[in-house]
């Protein structure tokens, strides 16, 4: 039995930097026996499709563009694929996870951070005055207030 060298490792969440309004494409894939369903917390999506298979940029074409639904959940079946549209026309911070918790525990969740250039109260609210501060953050002065 072979030891890993646990010194390379950080333990941190998956943050991915969006540009605030930027247009954005997800492709959900399934290898399992049993059906995901991944969800974006506080946040609606277009499922344009849903099919067997892997994903290519050809399926594409397959892709609902006219009526697709809006939705906050998505369902990917086994052995299959599902595509969502989005932009992220609000700032903050957004989830993007399993609805499975335990899969979401052992790391199938990840954050888009979007940022608002402009740093308004159009966009996004200033951090609450009471909010509690943990883990690395904690002690570290809040972000400047937006005007």
């Amino acid at each position: 039995m072979s030891q890993k060298n646990t010194r390379d490792l950080s333990v941190q969440p998956d943050v991915l930097n969006m540009t605030f309004r930027n247009f954005v494409e997800i492709i959900f894939e399934n290898h399992e026996k049993s059906i995901q369903s991944y969800h974006i917390d506080g946040y609606s999506f277009f499922a344009v499709a849903v099919e067997p298979g892997t994903w290519s940029p050809k399926k594409r074409m397959n892709y609902n563009l006219l009526d697709a639904v809006s939705r906050h959940a998505i369902q990917v079946f086994p052995k299959s694929w599902a595509a969502i549209l989005l932009t992220f026309d609000n700032a903050g911070m957004w989830n993007i996870k399993s609805e499975r918790w335990e899969r979401a525990y052992l790391g199938q969740q990840l954050y888009a951070s979007i940022l608002s250039p402009e740093r308004s109260l159009r966009d996004e609210y200033n951090i609450p005055g009471n909010a509690l501060l943990c883990g690395i953050v904690k002690g570290l002065p809040k972000p400047p207030s937006y005007t």
